[in-house]
């Protein structure tokens, strides 16, 4: 029987409890870092090539040139002027030059580094073809609205692993999202259950607990040919790139990018599986199903922890 699927009421920012907080204890919010951030990326992206000052990205923002400063230094390790560095077409073609040792080397040989250092440690298995054929009927899905660097972010969970993650910036997006997740699995049941995903948001947006020991445990439901590709997406290092192409030519497919395309804007694990960290041959960002400006957020935020990751290992040596 198809269930009826309805978003509930989205939770009140004051009731969140943030990444590393006692569940018990719930935290006062911080500020809303992102979206200050948001806004100023908004109009990064669109004014990149005049490479605006600290002043007008301030005054298109309406905060002050202090303000936009340390809130970028605070959410992503980063000035706004290293921000906007990391996001040109040819800072995004230079990340695509790695591209072979990215698919078929640095990964696969296990070599490490800061960036892989740093990864989410995923641990993944498929759900069987026959799961996803009846549209997750059996599945009982949890899910739960959390804080993230991204804006609000929804977690799913099955008792496998997790399942889900999209993300919202206002109420109205919160039913968008609720929506177009559960349509993926439209005969699973749906409870909420904020306590059960909260660990989850914990483990995925606080890096501090990205750690080997530590794996985080995902559960991937989809056709046979999107498993595949997102397997092979999981295969791109952080703040690395890689091409629709060669994800095409990775999985044996090379004339099916467009097919890849079509599986990577299907990825239900944005962020964890990083369909963010696919560009367009030329380096051109292309699409994202949650927004461009927040692919853009996303790569600028993994290009500052890698800097600071890079930077680690140094002053531990002085």
């Amino acid at each position: 029987m198809t269930l009826s699927i309805a978003a509930p009421e989205p939770v009140a920012a004051a009731e969140l409890i943030l990444p590393g907080c006692d569940l018990a204890v719930p935290c006062a919010p911080p500020p809303d870092d992102y979206a200050v951030v948001r806004a100023a990326i908004a109009y990064l992206s669109a004014q990149w090539r005049d490479q605006p000052d600290l002043k007008a990205i301030a005054q298109a923002v309406g905060v002050t040139p202090v303000k936009i400063e340390r809130t970028f230094r605070r959410w992503a390790g980063l000035s706004p002027k290293q921000f906007l560095q990391a996001l040109t077409l040819d800072n995004a073609r230079r990340m695509l030059k790695a591209d072979a040792s990215v698919l078929d080397t640095t990964y696969e040989l296990g070599l490490s580094g800061p960036a892989r250092l740093h990864d989410l440690f995923v641990t993944h298995e498929a759900m069987t073809p026959g799961a996803f054929r009846v549209g997750g009927e059996g599945l009982v899905i949890r899910w739960g609205w959390h804080a993230s660097p991204f804006g609000r972010s929804l977690v799913m969970i099955t008792d496998r692993g997790l399942c889900g993650i999209a993300f919202s910036d206002n109420a109205e997006g919160d039913r968008r999202a609720f929506a177009d997740m559960a349509s993926r699995w439209p005969r699973a049941a749906y409870v909420e259950d904020f306590g059960a995903t909260l660990p989850y948001a914990t483990r995925i947006f606080d890096r501090e607990r990205w750690r080997p020991d530590t794996p985080l445990r995902i559960v991937l439901i989809g056709s046979d040919f999107e498993v595949c590709v997102w397997e092979t997406l999981l295969k791109v290092p952080f703040a690395a790139a890689t091409t629709y192409s060669d994800v095409a030519a990775h999985i044996g497919r090379p004339t099916a990018a467009r097919a890849v395309g079509g599986a990577v804007g299907r990825n239900p694990l944005s962020f964890v599986v990083p369909c963010h960290r696919v560009l367009g041959k030329s380096g051109d960002l292309t699409g994202y199903h949650w927004g461009l400006t927040r692919k853009r957020a996303i790569l600028g935020w993994e290009a500052g922890i890698a800097g600071i990751a890079e930077e680690e290992p140094a002053a531990a040596r002085r």
